[in-house]
């Protein structure tokens, strides 16, 4: 049985009552289970908000509550219940599902999961009366819920994966990550152009938000409608103070991320075995994934291997206080959304080093970090050996990059995202719903708003 919320009162004026529908959901994880719950925090900070989720997320939940009990009021969850067949990212088969040929298990799971969803909102409109209904959570478009199909007015987003992997990167990924990459791209390509759902959601629908402004550049191209920019990710607290490097102090790397042929750790590798002794640096290493055997023995034959630390899978607390300790974070990711911990070391205090694709040129500015070109893997490679040498011979100016991504996170935290959303709301509820898409329709150039510069 689904977890039924009590009776509630009518919606006040002030506060508009929101159901939002958040598979991915759960405040000790990150990645999807973290712009779930960040993006229903900054919702409940002005609206009365209810959340279907899945039942495996309760115990967090509710232990994320009880840290937060000025919310109690206004946050809300129904879980639906969870069975052996959906998608559960605590088993080691669904993880490994999701990174194989098995991947269609892993959307035919949450179709179901989907459709379940929504036979529990149907018999809850009446008795919550939501003056919107929200899809947030799995972002990739080929999931837009059917909460679009209810009669209200329908928000959808962040919505990101409509973007290929360039062609010139796959040879980057090793022979299977160019076969799950290439076969990834033909698949995309016939669902952004067959598939109805996507289309008749993101075409009904009264607002869209765009993870990033590439796949709100495809939203336009490929359905006819505009779409908001508003990064999937929020930015954790911003740490007090910057770290210090000392004149005799090696320069500290971070990188972080899934060990899977997407990530791309193989090209900072590559240029860190090029540096030929310019300068003493040392980097650490957050998570794993089938890829971690095989790039261990890759920094062995660089002859890196005494300078990287192999930190394994942490909790996010230990992630951060490591990013914390470090001088400069580097992303090398061939394919990606914008990632939740780009942001999380900003708010460290951590200038980055990243590709110029991707959602990172929406959010890493000339202030915060170099953008890097990545039309080839080669020229990425030369490029980063360049951009930390540079860095490494100038201390005052990381630490200038340093309190720029410190002040560039401040653009994406909780407060930011919730006052987007609450203006985003407003324009949808202020515009009948026979006007059509109202929001989605205005905007700056291209019809695209983009609340955070």
């Amino acid at each position: 049985m689904a977890s039924r919320p009590p009776a509630v009162n009518p919606p006040t004026g002030s506060a508009p009552r929101v159901l939002v529908c958040a598979y991915a959901c759960n405040p000790t994880l990150g990645s999807e289970s973290a712009v779930g719950w960040n993006w229903v925090l900054a919702i409940a900070r002005y609206h009365d908000t209810w959340v279907l989720t899945d039942q495996m997320n309760e115990p967090a939940i509710l232990a994320g509550l009880r840290q937060a009990p000025e919310l109690a009021t206004r946050l809300h969850f129904c879980y639906v219940p969870h069975h052996p067949w959906h998608y559960d990212y605590r088993r080691r088969f669904w993880r490994w599902a999701e990174l194989s040929p098995l991947r269609p298990l892993v959307h035919l799971s949450y179709l179901h999961w989907q459709r379940a969803a929504v036979a529990i909102a149907r018999p809850l409109l009446a008795e919550l009366s939501p003056q919107l209904v929200h899809q947030l959570t799995l972002v990739g478009f080929r999931f837009p819920g059917h909460l679009w199909r209810l009669g209200l007015p329908f928000v959808w987003g962040p919505i990101g994966g409509l973007e290929d992997t360039p062609p010139a990167l796959l040879g980057a990924m090793g022979w299977r990550g160019a076969l799950y990459f290439g076969l990834r791209n033909l698949i995309n390509g016939l669902q952004r152009r067959w598939s109805g759902a996507p289309r008749q959601a993101a075409r009904g629908a009264a607002a869209l938000l765009a993870a990033t402004s590439s796949n709100a550049a495809l939203l336009r191209d490929c359905y006819g409608v505009q779409a908001q920019v508003l990064c999937e990710v929020t930015a954790p607290p911003i740490a007090v103070a910057i770290s210090l490097r000392a004149p005799d102090e090696p320069l500290r790397l971070a990188w972080s991320g899934a060990h899977i042929p997407g990530k791309g750790l193989p090209l900072l590798l590559q240029a860190l075995a090029g540096l030929d002794g310019a300068f003493d640096w040392r980097l650490d290493i957050y998570g794993s994934g089938p890829r971690s055997a095989a790039w261990r023995r890759q920094a062995l034959r660089f002859g890196l291997a005494s300078r990287c630390t192999w930190h394994g899978q942490v909790t996010r607390a230990e992630a951060i206080g490591g990013l914390r300790r470090a001088h400069l974070f580097v992303i090398t990711s061939l394919k990606d959304l914008t990632s939740t911990v780009l942001l999380e070391a900003m708010s460290q205090g951590l200038p980055v080093l990243c590709p110029d694709h991707c959602g990172f040129p929406d959010v890493v500015t000339p202030a915060a970090g170099m953008r890097l070109p990545i039309d080839r893997p080669a020229v990425f490679v030369a490029a980063l050996q360049a951009a930390l040498c540079r860095i490494a011979a100038d201390e005052p100016g990381r630490r200038q990059l340093a309190v720029g991504a410190q002040a560039r996170a401040g653009d994406f935290d909780l407060a930011a995202k919730a006052g987007a959303l609450r203006e985003l709301y407003q324009r949808v509820l202020a515009v009948p719903a026979s006007k059509g898409r109202p929001y989605c329709e205005s905007g700056g150039p291209d019809g695209l708003v983009t609340p955070h510069g």
